[in-house]
């Protein structure tokens, strides 16, 4: 079997080397960084961000096609009806807070605790938004911005990507 980033393979990984990539994952993404490779010694981590947003067409319902009948012969052609334009989807306001990290979504601290924000909650940059645990280490995650939640975006205990969108934000 291969070596893994974190340790031997069948070993549990290195506590430290998980907080390593923890921080390294918050590096990039402050910096917005699509790469890191570190190499200490026997470690060798590489981490690589997707840059490509995927595209979700939407779905649309079908339009009934409705055969016009042939004037007669020497008839004037009725008007041509102007061609409806679909509606464009409704522009999304506000400022996302993403996910920083792989992992499994939680929003509150423990299953008694109440969540940490729910919809209309003011949030400042500091405030904790939700905690995402990645291989049994438990992160809380700042909202980095101020203004108060309008959606939440995912489901507790849910697993969510890097990157993507936790809660939507009003700014203030």
């Amino acid at each position: 079997m291969a070596e893994s980033p974190t340790g031997s393979a069948g070993e549990h990984p290195d506590p430290d080397n998980v907080r390593r990539i923890h921080r390294l994952v918050r590096m990039m993404h402050h910096y917005d960084l699509t790469s890191i490779d570190l190499v200490e010694g026997p470690t060798k981590i590489r981490l690589r961000r997707r840059t490509e947003q995927a595209v979700v067409p939407l779905a649309q319902a079908p339009v009934p096609v409705t055969p016009m009948p042939t004037p007669p012969a020497g008839s004037v052609p009725p008007a041509v009806a102007a061609t409806a334009v679909p509606a464009a989807a409704p522009e999304v306001k506000g400022t996302l807070i993403e996910s920083p990290m792989v992992g499994t979504f939680y929003q509150s601290g423990s299953p008694e605790s109440p969540p940490f924000v729910a919809v209309g909650a003011t949030v400042r940059p500091e405030t904790t938004v939700c905690i995402i645990e990645a291989m049994k280490v438990f992160t809380e995650i700042p909202a980095g911005v101020s203004g108060r939640i309008v959606e939440i975006l995912v489901q507790d205990k849910q697993p969510v990507e890097y990157g993507q969108p936790l809660f939507r934000v009003e700014p203030a």
